[in-house]
């Protein structure tokens, strides 16, 4: 299922989120990319992205350009690994339909459940508790979409976050299966349902910055800090 959420992620971006990325007049050029040149993109790969006032000196004499010419190129060979506004935007179009549809669906499987308004329901009859065929999905669609999000993060373009990224990932599968495994998956859907309540807002934030709709983009990002607040910092520590 983790391969299926990834190729859907890849035509999606293709064939969906990139037209109507561009039919919202998203910004498609990526950033300025430094002139070729094989010294410097040597040590930019091999030494250093970032290279000292000593370095730098060096580099000046052996190109013969000024300190700033060589800083100004580094700075564009920094900038040309950063993903373009519209690679963001097929991302997060992508992030959000995805949440968009976990979290109703997790919205209306909860309706149903006796443990969505009275958590002690969660443990009642603990550990031998049935597995439902929606719980089931439920449990796997979510598990599937992060480790594709972990494995797509080798193919794409590396960010500065990498590391902290696939860390978030790596423990959230884990958290996800180790509550399968044990059988906590009714206290696992209302966590689950929570934290995707304030990702879908999340997402459409992002996207409306990127078309540059910059007082949705406010709007947006303000219910999203309120939905955080209170889903994350609120119901889930205290309820």
């Amino acid at each position: 299922i983790s391969l299926v959420f990834f190729f859907h992620s890849c035509v999606s971006h293709r064939f969906i989120a990139k037209p109507c990325a561009l039919g919202l007049k998203v910004q498609a050029n990526g950033p300025q990319k430094a002139q070729p040149n094989a010294i410097l993109e040597k040590v930019f790969t091999a030494i250093t992205k970032h290279p000292d006032e000593k370095r730098l000196e060096g580099l000046s004499k052996q190109l013969d350009w000024d300190v700033r010419s060589i800083q100004r190129w580094f700075r564009q060979r920094r900038n040309q690994e950063k993903p373009s506004t519209l690679t963001k935007f097929c991302e997060s179009m992508w992030r959000f339909t995805f949440y968009l549809y976990i979290f109703t669906y997790g919205v209306r499987f909860l309706r149903k459940t006796p443990w969505l308004w009275n958590t002690r329901q969660c443990w009642n009859g603990y550990p031998y508790q049935p597995l439902m065929p929606d719980l089931h999905y439920y449990y796997i669609v979510e598990l599937s979409f992060y480790w594709s999000l972990m494995f797509s993060q080798f193919i794409d373009i590396k960010r500065k976050d990498f590391g902290i990224m696939f860390t978030h990932h790596i423990v959230t599968v884990t958290l996800i299966t180790f509550s399968y495994v044990t059988n906590l998956t009714r206290v696992g859907t209302l966590t689950l349902c929570l934290h995707d309540a304030a990702d879908v807002v999340l997402e459409a934030a992002k996207m409306a910055n990127y078309c540059k709709c910059q007082k949705l983009s406010d709007l947006l990002f303000l219910t999203f800090a309120i939905v955080f607040i209170v889903s994350r910092l609120g119901i889930y520590p205290l309820w």
